[in-house]
Parts: structure tokens; sequence; C-alpha cells
């Protein structure tokens, strides 16, 4: 494991399973965790994690789960997307928070306060996870200044931890 430090982590038990994969499908629009798959969550310095097998595919902020980009990545969400322009992937991927006039499309559910996805334009591959700051439509209308707040990206220390 990379410089993130895991404590308590613990298996889930079935029913807690299925609430948190309803509760993620939910959110992105597909589904999560299989049956056959252990999933376990453990705590870390910045959030809850969601430990699938070996994976860190989720997290858990404020009682609210959502997907990591390695979660992204395998079960490829529908919902809460954020399409950016290529000029904000270097800022991104370095841990940057989003700025609105990087952002050229959204998805109309979002909500002030949602977990989002953040796609680039020409590969349409996720670069991070974050919370964001405004609506779907707010997000579209490319208004200066910070759009969504980074909570996770590709390179950083939670992405390493799966490397």
């Amino acid at each position: 494991m990379a410089d993130i430090r895991i404590r308590k982590r613990k298996r889930l038990r079935n029913k807690e399973v299925k609430a948190l994969a309803e509760e993620l499908e939910a959110a992105v629009g597909v589904p999560v965790f299989s049956d056959s798959e252990p999933v376990d969550r453990a705590e870390s310095s910045d959030f809850d994690l969601i430990f699938v097998g070996n994976d860190i595919l989720g997290f858990i902020k404020d009682e609210k789960p959502f997907l990591t980009v390695r979660g992204v990545l395998k079960y490829k969400p529908v919902k809460r997307f954020v399409t950016v322009d290529m000029g904000a992937v270097p800022f991104l991927t370095n841990g940057a928070d989003c700025m609105g006039p990087g952002i050229v499309d959204a998805d109309e559910g979002i909500q002030e306060g949602d977990f989002v996805w953040i796609r680039d334009i020409k590969n349409q591959v996720p670069l991070a996870v974050g919370q964001s700051l405004r609506s779907g439509a707010d997000l579209k209308a490319k208004k200066p200044g910070k759009a969504i707040v980074s909570l996770n990206n590709v390179g950083d220390k939670l992405w390493k931890a799966g490397e």
C-alpha cells in the first residue's frame, strides 16, 4: 500500500452490502458489487474506504458512498458525470479542483453537494472524483470559479494504493 493509512478494516454483512450497493446503484445508474465479491469497509485519514476483494473501489464521506476513480473504471457509471475540455486534464490529474470554465458537459441530474466523476472530452476516461458545488445546469453554464472539489484523482495516494 502507498502512503495511505488504513485502520479497522472489517467485512460487511450481506444485508449491509446490499444496502450499500443499492445506494451506489441509485447514484451511478449501473449495478455494482456482485454477490460473490467480498466487500469490506475500512477507516482512512480522509474518509471511509470500500474494498471489493483487495481493490479500493469506493469511499464513504459524510455517510454518503461513491466510487473511486478505480471504481468508475470498473463499473462504468452512466450518471453523475462531468465532462471537461482537454486543457483541464493536467490540472485535474495533479489533484486540482475543477473550475467552471473547463466544463463542457454535465449530467442534468446533479445536485449541489453530490459526488460526481470527471472525464475528458476526447477519451471519455475518468480523471477524478469530486463533490459538486453546483447543480448540473449550473455546471453546464460554465460560470467562473470553483465548481467541483477534487477528492480522488488518477495518480493520488488512493489511486497508488491499488497498484
